[in-house]
């Protein structure tokens, strides 16, 4: 296992002062946490900003802004999305036109394939979704009808798995994202009703005496986040839901915990042995991201100690040989600023930045030296450096911070 992550060497807590006490200048990690945080988080923006540069020039300038990818996932609508995170950021005006300029490429060359995926993160709704958003940041009505019309003409394949990445789940966290952003009903809530019934038949149908919901994914019943439970009860969570429905939801999530690891670490999948993974994907990352959202819609403490148990095994084993946020330091630093939007705790906030500050010291020396993996797409947002950009900016106002199409 120990082949998968870094041993965490870190101090538990290092006070921020300025300047930094003497102890502290000697290792640059140690220094830079005990910056102010609005020195840190300066620090963190410029790198993102830097970041920033190289991903577009590699996935959009150096292509002639041809896509052959254009999911949020591994290609271009990846970028445009820490294009507008950068934009949000600074409200520069270039990064705003950027973005549209990248989601226009993205839409022609999501609505080119016979069978595109329908979901957030791997298909056409990502685009239309987040081109609904943008349009309407940039006051573009004509733009926004445009993506939205293409939003409403996605047809849900009646073979369409509930999983989060390809499913029925990541058609709806799209609608959601849509809602939330313009903080109107923009997607009808009998439409995405309709969806969440079919989830939630769909898992009962396949629920056991001790589960409630149960799903598969190519005959594979997953706990994740991608294709599985953590998932699909994370997005559940931010629809509205019967008393019945919810019951299934909570009893599904502490048949979970009942049959986490020992040590606290969440199975990839029903009936799995192996403890290998602590990523947002598969393991304790996924699932302390869902357990903050149980937490606050049960509002029960048996959840609220479930999500800080899971980010213990991610603060111990998670600083992972991977760059990324599907499965890397960059994903993992975001169970911490999800506990520290729920706590309050100043503890999970340094722990967020100690992630952090590990990749903006070493991140790119081990790359280069072939000890941590940049990524099979080095400059992708859920498995390259894009990973790191999004999170730094993140950094900037913990208290907004969210991950990328999965927290809303």
């Amino acid at each position: 296992m120990a082949d998968r992550f870094y041993p965490n060497e870190m101090p538990e807590f290092i006070k921020e002062e300025e300047p930094p006490p003497p102890e502290t200048t000697a290792n640059p990690l140690t220094k830079t946490l005990s910056l102010p945080y609005n020195l840190f988080s300066d620090q963190l923006k410029r790198a993102a900003f830097d970041l920033k540069q190289t991903i577009v020039s590699e996935t959009w300038g150096n292509t002639g802004k041809r896509l052959t990818d254009y999911t949020l996932y591994t290609g271009a609508l990846g970028t445009a999305s820490i294009v507008f995170k950068a934009y949000k950021v600074t409200h520069n005006k270039k990064d705003l036109d950027l973005c549209r300029d990248i989601l226009k490429a993205c839409d022609s060359a999501s609505f080119g394939f016979s069978r595109s995926p329908v979901t957030f993160i791997c298909g056409q709704a990502g685009v239309s979704a987040l081109g609904v958003v943008v349009a309407k940041q940039s006051n573009d009505d004509q733009l926004f009808n445009h993506y939205l019309t293409r939003f409403k003409k996605i047809k849900l394949p009646k073979d369409l798995p509930n999983e989060l990445f390809f499913g029925r789940t990541g058609y709806l966290w799209a609608c959601l994202f849509i809602n939330k952003n313009l903080g109107e009903n923009i997607i009808s809530s009998t439409h995405m009703r309709e969806i969440k019934d079919e989830i939630i038949k769909a898992g009962r149908n396949m629920s056991t005496s001790e589960c409630p919901l149960m799903y598969e994914w190519y005959g594979k019943r997953y706990w994740g986040a991608a294709h599985g439970l953590a998932g699909i009860m994370n997005v559940l969570m931010d629809m509205e839901l019967t008393e019945d429905e919810l019951k299934d939801v909570k009893g599904t999530l502490i048949y979970m915990i009942n049959n986490r690891f020992s040590n606290g670490n969440y199975r990839s999948s029903e009936g799995s042995t192996s403890d290998h993974f602590i990523d947002w994907c598969l393991g304790a990352t996924g699932m302390a991201l869902t357990l903050t959202k149980a937490a606050t819609v049960f509002g029960s403490d048996e959840f609220l100690k479930a999500a800080i148990d899971a980010g213990e095994v991610v603060w111990k084993r998670g600083l992972l040989k991977k760059v990324g946020i599907c499965h890397g330091i960059s994903g993992n630093a975001y169970v911490f600023l999800s506990l520290y939007r729920l706590t309050g705790d100043i503890k999970f906030l340094y722990r967020a930045k100690a992630f952090a500050t590990f990749l903006y010291h070493k991140s790119q020396t081990l790359i280069t030296q072939g000890s941590m993996h940049g990524g099979d797409r080095p400059f992708s947002l859920f498995e390259g450096i894009g990973g790191a950009a999004y999170l730094f900016l993140d950094m900037v106002d913990p208290s907004m911070a969210r991950f990328p199409a999965y927290e809303i």
